[in-house]
């Protein structure tokens, strides 16, 4: 297809999520950089908004693809037939996992995960009420849309569930919403689309005490800070925290389509009776995704990736000192550098990536920069994105 004709049935025939989609014509990418079809190489900071864990074409990745769509891809709906490499990783995230987290239902985003935990508390607790946080952002779908602490990204879609509470991230003066009557509460250990918050003060430690005293479950979704963005592999391993539902996304497969839930076997199989079917999904389980889910873990775990973490961060926080940066909020390589507005942010995003930069905002504090690269990203790479990024604040 013609460059040009690319971009005109870009806008022509594909749904857009915004009103200013950028229409940048990709043509391949491979370690940190998009090719685009200009000729020009764009070093990805955003890497596909937290997806490209192991950057663009890994070949660990690739190879566990090539070699699983050559044995069969799609051979029948979740959870009827034994199929190896979904098994593998079920096995694997139980391995990997502290106690109870040993029983995991595979499937297809972030936030159909969602949905199946919020079905899965009410099914096992009999309880109808669950809490989300002020600023919540778990997903699109009606359910994961009713966390969401936003009233203008929910207004126009309403009637959506009912009985969903909030309270504040970071706050303990509410804890007493939690109660008997709850279900579940359902958290990000680090606030994405209000900023890249994380915990303070204990405060996954004590809400979890309070889902305890009240028979609550606690379930913590990790589809944006998991698998090695914060230096372990769970953002809540920081935190000397278990919960009873830890829900995956984004990172798990390095670029393939994939989401999970993990809990207890106990927990899990009350989704299998009264009634059957609890949840199911057709392409859950996609025997190619979790080949390359697979590739990701094992790569994170015999690699050196996670332990250059914390060097990394520092770089990136050393080198990001500017005035017109107010503070750089996350931890790992999950960092948001506040900006003085939204229209800032904005401009800054574009005039980078006209200097081969990819950086993107987040999605409720748009004055906030998006710096999530690969975790395979290089020292130089890393000056090299910082240095273009400074001096886009000069001008």
């Amino acid at each position: 297809m013609k460059t040009s004709d690319l971009k005109q049935d870009f806008f022509r025939y594909q749904a857009k999520t915004t009103q200013f989609a950028s229409g940048f014509e990709v043509d391949y990418a491979k370690g940190s950089y998009i090719y685009g079809k200009d000729g020009k190489a764009y070093l990805d900071f955003a890497a596909g908004v937290s997806v490209n864990t192991l950057g663009h074409s890994f070949p660990r990745i690739i190879d566990a693809i090539k070699t699983q769509s050559e044995r069969y891809l799609h051979v029948m709906v979740y959870g009827e037939y034994a199929q190896e490499m979904p098994v593998r990783l079920c096995r694997k995230l139980a391995e990997i996992l502290p106690d109870p987290l040993d029983t995991t239902y595979l499937v297809n985003s972030g936030t159909e995960a969602i949905e199946a935990s919020m079905k899965l508390a009410k099914r096992y607790t009999g309880r109808e009420e669950i809490i989300a946080c002020r600023d919540a952002y778990h997903g699109n779908t009606q359910g994961s849309l009713s966390l969401a602490g936003r009233e203008e990204k929910k207004r126009a879609y309403r009637p959506l569930l009912p009985m969903i509470n909030y309270i504040g991230y970071n706050s303990e003066d509410e804890f007493d919403k939690i109660t008997t009557q709850t279900a579940a509460v359902i958290l990000e250990t680090i606030q994405g689309a209000a900023g890249f918050i994380t915990p303070e003060n204990d405060f996954l430690k004590k809400i979890k005490r309070r889902c305890e005293e009240t028979g609550t479950l606690l379930i913590l979704d990790e589809i944006q800070s998991g698998f090695g963005r914060t230096g372990k592999m769970f953002a809540f391993e920081h935190y000397d925290i278990v919960p009873d539902v830890l829900v995956m996304g984004k990172g798990m497969a390095g670029g393939m389509p994939v989401g999970a839930l993990t809990a207890s076997a106990e927990l899990m199989d009350c989704l299998s009776n009264s009634p059957s079917l609890g949840h199911i999904t057709t392409f859950g389980g996609n025997p190619v995704v979790a080949a390359a889910a697979l590739a990701v873990i094992d790569e994170l775990l015999e690699g050196p990736w996670m332990e250059q973490i914390d060097h990394k961060e520092k770089l990136f926080r050393s080198l990001l000192q500017h005035p017109k940066i107010k503070a750089i909020h996350g931890r790992g390589l999950m960092l948001a550098p506040e900006l003085e507005s939204d229209e800032l942010a904005l401009l800054v995003a574009e005039r980078c990536m006209k200097k081969g930069l990819i950086i993107f905002w987040l999605m409720y504090s748009n004055y906030n920069l998006r710096l999530t690269p690969p975790l395979t990203i290089s020292e130089d790479e890393i000056k090299k994105g910082c240095e273009i990024l400074l001096n886009v604040l000069d001008e």
